[in-house]
């Protein structure tokens, strides 16, 4: 722990904040090896716990072999827990519950209960490759919708797509605001536009010109070509009618995590929401422009408050929904900037 400080104190000087991060993760670790501990959330700090029903177990070891935690033994024959080892004791994967054909295991706590665990459809009705390189190869970002309404079912079905996307730890940590019907659309996206109006500073000349050296040649040129472009679009075309920041959109959702979440959760939740929300027949956009000018200060804190957004994250997500204008009838092939098989 003091080298993870010594570290922390030597990236402080040179900004090297993502090594901080690392050292801290490096030292948790170390600790948990020696002293198991829950994974907290805002959701529930404590651990789950086990349950064997030891006359309905058959000892076929398939729990054990499933477990994340290691927290499983086979013992007489009959699977038992097992103490002292695990890092992070019992994290309610659920795991065990799936793998169990005898339904001798249950987990209780972090949100998990016996009754959360259901029957998989048969294999034959899981959708091909083909299937899906089809849905994504359609898949476009959408600007353009009609004036229908978006259905109430519709988006639980969404909801209910993107609940089941994995995550750092269980249980998940991502929040989600749902804005359903342009009005409401439209209302947060006339107070998001009156929020950035008073932050226009950030990309004045004097402020560019100040935070040159600190941030880079790069962001320099992010914040000058694109971010006060965008502040000139978002806040001028809003004053005008026309809107460029969710585009007249019928559904929005926010995704959104909190100080304990993996950062990539959010995004992953949005990905499947996406993909969902195309399945069901609907257009579909990611904006990533809203979440981060959200995030820090006293006015960003008050309009989170004022629009029901609980926590601050590190990664966050607006889609947007609606039934599509236009037809495509052709795809665009994409490219990752590289490809290195090591």
């Amino acid at each position: 722990m003091k080298a993870a400080g010594i570290e922390c104190r030597r990236a402080l000087d040179y900004g090297r904040m993502g090594s901080v991060i690392f050292e801290l993760k490096k030292s948790y670790i170390y600790f948990s090896k020696f002293f198991s501990m829950s994974i907290p959330t805002t959701r529930t700090k404590e651990d789950a716990v086990i349950s064997i029903n030891v006359e309905l177990c058959t000892g076929c070891g398939l729990c054990v072999k499933a477990c994340c935690s290691d927290m499983l033994k086979i013992e007489n024959g009959k699977a038992a827990e097992l103490y002292g080892k695990s890092v992070f004791n019992c994290i309610a994967c659920g795991h065990c519950m799936a793998i169990c054909s005898e339904g001798a295991i249950t987990i209780t706590g972090r949100t998990m209960s016996p009754g959360d665990v259901f029957d998989l459809s048969s294999a034959a009705s899981d959708a091909t490759y083909e299937q899906l390189m089809s849905l994504y190869s359609r898949r476009r970002s959408v600007r353009k919708f009609n004036q229908k309404t978006v259905e109430s079912e519709v988006i639980e079905k969404i909801l209910a797509a993107a609940r089941t996307a994995p995550m750092g730890l269980p249980p998940s940590d991502v929040h989600v605001l749902v804005l359903h019907g342009r009005e409401k659309v439209t209302a947060f996206t006339k107070d998001f536009a009156q929020f950035l109006k008073s932050m226009k500073y950030l990309v004045s000349g004097w402020f560019l010109a100040m935070m040159r050296p600190f941030w880079g040649k790069a962001t320099d040129e992010m914040f000058r070509n694109f971010m006060r472009p965008l502040f000139d679009n978002y806040i001028g075309e809003m004053e005008k009618g026309n809107n460029y920041i969710t585009y007249d959109a019928p559904l929005a959702m926010y995704f959104y995590g909190s100080p304990y979440s993996d950062p990539a959760d959010p995004i992953v939740a949005a990905t499947y929401a996406m993909h969902a929300g195309e399945a069901l027949g609907l257009g579909t956009c990611m904006l990533g422009a809203i979440h981060p000018f959200i995030q820090r200060g006293k006015k960003a804190e008050q309009f989170r408050k004022v629009h029901g957004i609980k926590y601050k994250s590190q990664e966050g997500l607006f889609v947007i929904f609606g039934y599509h204008d236009l037809k495509y009838k052709k795809g665009v092939k994409r490219t990752f900037a590289d490809e290195t098989f090591a």
